[in-house]
């Protein structure tokens, strides 16, 4: 198991890139502990992949550092780097047992037989293949096939990370539920660093520690599914994290505070202007936004346009100042109709210039 340390890494894809618009991953600068469950988050063409690559030795970045343990390896093989990776597709030989299968890192490199049979018994048995054991792979189903592809990342000892290229989207809905609960117990038990990269935020924050969020390149937040939820530093995050997303609206700064087309939000702290020109803009997620009597202190009028039950909460959708907001209300409390009012939790409520978070 490694430390991973990513030192100002950049990579384009052409010969001479000049600006940032011609960088597929921006400058990135990251540390990713021994042992840890971590994952990268974001939309096709982000540069999850990209970064993934770079990390594994199957591209060499532009510009930056790789270390592992300190060591830089940006010339090193993935072999020599001691990666193990599990894929989008589950990589199996179908002509060989569910066992061989297992067996086949481990005798590639010169493992005794007695050491192996010890080691793919111990793995079957984490991953549930232990009866399937003697069954050709070419019969498995979907699943069974990723858990095998999961058992040759976890077979070996040697590893110094594994790494897991959106490893669920060939499965069945009903099946992966299953599948995560499984990974994130697998990582509980053997403590190798894990790297999981995804578009789904419910795979990410259901596995991992620790999520990097990525948008066009860049590295916009980096923390516990926690942190992401209750204070996304981007507005991508807001949007990106959540259901519904965080609601976004254009406000102006009055004396210290924020107001949205002249109704004043109450917020925990002075804002500092920001920049000439910046663009501003009012965060808060549904989740923070309360239904309260008009002479509540500082509330806010708005008008109910729709209500969704999804039957745990109501997504109760209204207009405030002609933007869309919306509130998330539990199940079994009472909605209003037409004309009402909602106040936004004070230390919920962020500010961002630019699309990030004015501290």
């Amino acid at each position: 198991m490694a430390r991973i340390e990513l030192q100002a890494l950049r990579h384009s894809y052409r010969p001479d890139p000049v600006d940032d618009a011609d960088y597929a991953l921006k400058q990135v600068d990251l540390v990713w502990e021994d042992g840890g469950a971590y994952a990268l988050l974001g939309p096709s063409g982000c540069g999850k992949t990209t970064l993934l690559n770079i990390i594994s030795g199957l591209l060499c970045p532009s510009e930056g550092s790789i270390l592992f343990d300190g060591v830089r390896v940006n010339d090193l093989s993935p072999e020599e780097r001691r990666i193990a990776q599990v894929f989008q597709f589950p990589v199996v030989y179908d002509t060989m047992t569910v066992y061989d299968n297992l067996a086949f890192p481990l005798r590639n490199r010169g493992v005794p037989e007695k050491q192996i049979d010890t080691r793919v018994r111990a793995i079957a048995e984490m991953t549930d293949l232990t009866e399937m054991l003697g069954n050709k792979a070419s019969g498995l189903t979907a699943d069974g096939k990723q858990k095998i592809s999961l058992g040759r990342g976890l077979v070996r000892e040697d590893v110094n990370v594994i790494m897991f290229d959106e490893p669920l989207t060939v499965i069945d809905p009903h099946l992966k539920w299953k599948l995560r609960s499984k990974l994130k117990e697998l990582h509980q038990r053997v403590r190798t660093t894990m790297i999981y990269v995804t578009h789904d935020q419910t795979e990410a924050l259901t596995f991992a520690d620790r999520v990097v969020v990525m948008h066009e390149g860049w590295v916009v937040q980096q923390g516990t599914p926690q942190e992401l939820f209750e204070r996304p530093r981007h507005t991508f995050v807001g949007h990106f994290i959540g259901s519904p997303g965080m609601n976004l609206m254009p406000c102006e700064l009055a004396d210290g505070g924020v107001s949205v087309d002249g109704h004043r939000i109450a917020v925990d702290r002075a804002i500092a202007p920001p920049k000439t020109g910046a663009r501003l803009e009012l965060g808060v997620r549904p989740e923070f936004v309360r239904f309260v009597d008009a002479h509540a202190t500082d509330a806010l009028p708005v008008d109910v346009i729709g209500v969704r039950d999804t039957g745990r909460n109501k997504i109760v959708e209204t207009n405030f100042a002609g933007h869309k907001v919306r509130a998330l209300v539990p199940e079994g409390i009472s909605v209003p109709q037409g004309r009402a009012h909602v106040r936004f939790e004070i230390d919920r409520t962020q500010v961002y210039a630019n699309g990030w978070i004015i501290e």
